[in-house]
């Protein structure tokens, strides 16, 4: 056999310009851009992400703006404030069955769910509907100032009532 007929195996390949040298430096680059990557995703993980919420506790107000018989709804707080024969209390505007945001209907007396059409008495006792439990009564309280404040995070396993 000539010597012309042996030719080195690196110039059968396609790349012809590449060199060990030039495939290590493209390997190191993608690992430095996956790293780099992953540095920014870790941080972003590790980072605290604070959710700013209101307070669930809320001041009602001085507790005779509640005439004696009314139900007061605060739909941006999703509350009803209700001044029955025994005290005030509070209720809870969201619906038991998926969370809806009730309404009160005045000309029917009742408290109603838009979505699935349930029904609740001013007390909060479920009428009809799909509603598996009545509306939660929460927490209130008269402060040292003289203010009704009501806890939203609290619901109350019995009812109560505050006595003005």
């Amino acid at each position: 056999m000539p010597d012309e007929e042996k030719k080195p195996a690196c110039r059968d390949t396609p790349c012809e310009g590449c060199s060990r040298r030039s495939f290590t430096r493209i390997g190191v680059g993608s690992i430095a851009v996956a790293g780099a990557g992953s540095a920014v995703f870790g941080y972003e993980f590790l980072s605290p992400n604070a959710l700013y919420e209101p307070s669930p506790i809320i001041n009602a107000g001085k507790p005779d703006r509640y005439a004696q018989g009314s139900l007061t709804p605060d739909p941006q707080n999703g509350i009803y404030i209700v001044h029955g024969p025994e005290g005030i209390y509070t209720l809870t505007a969201v619906c038991t069955h998926l969370g809806c945001l009730t309404a009160w209907k005045p000309e029917l007396g009742i408290i109603a769910c838009p979505c699935h059409g349930s029904k609740f008495h001013p007390d909060g006792v479920k009428i009809e509907g799909p509603a598996p439990r009545p509306l939660q009564w929460l927490k209130t309280w008269v402060d040292d100032d003289g203010n009704l404040m009501v806890d939203r995070s609290e619901p109350l396993e019995r009812r109560e009532f505050v006595r003005v």
